[in-house]
């Protein structure tokens, strides 16, 4: 008598407002097209400054564009992957050195993806992929700046004519002043 029993509708919570799988799949598809969408923009900036070190740097080589590609996402494999084990390892050089010794590592970085992709994409010397890596960053710093993304920002902001209102304080002048 009790097996065949079944529950009443009024002793079920109703299921309104509990998130089903096809609710979810907008919010999921539109987080993957966020991801996707900054991947590949960072991944073209990449492209685009190892491209520019290509024509500025005399070193380095690349045979066509899908090698260009394909040594841009290496070399972005590597900085995620294999740089902040570079950077623990030479933490004391690069306390010393201020910092300047990062521009050896990624020099290093640039050099070992030309030696793993040595047919089509070759970077013949430590100095040409010293100065690669010098012109890769410029020129990455500059285009996330433009396009915002590696949260870099620019902003510019002009004033003409009038100084800034100063708000009327009962203070005793002593204080620091930052007058921009």
């Amino acid at each position: 008598m009790l097996l065949n029993a079944r529950p009443s509708r009024r002793n079920v919570a109703p299921c309104d407002s509990i998130p089903t799988p096809r609710a979810a799949r907008p919010v999921a598809a539109e987080l993957m097209n966020k991801e996707a969408k900054t991947f590949l923009q960072r991944w073209l900036i990449n492209t685009v400054a190892v491209l520019a070190a290509g024509y500025v740097v005399k070193g380095i080589h690349y045979e066509n564009v899908v090698a260009l590609f394909v040594a841009s996402l290496f070399l972005g494999i590597l900085n995620t992957f294999v740089r902040p084990l570079l950077v623990i390892l030479t933490l004391p050089l690069v306390l010393v050195t201020l910092g300047l010794f990062m521009f050896i590592v990624n020099a290093g970085l640039l050099y070992l993806v030309g030696l793993l992709l040595k047919p089509n994409f070759e970077v013949q010397s430590f100095g040409a992929a010293f100065w690669g890596s010098l012109v890769i960053s410029l020129v990455s710093i500059a285009l996330n700046a433009l396009t915002g993304t590696g949260g870099a920002r620019v902003r510019v902001d002009s004033r003409r004519g009038s100084k800034p209102e100063v708000p009327n304080r009962k203070d005793d002048g002593n204080g620091p002043v930052i007058d921009v």
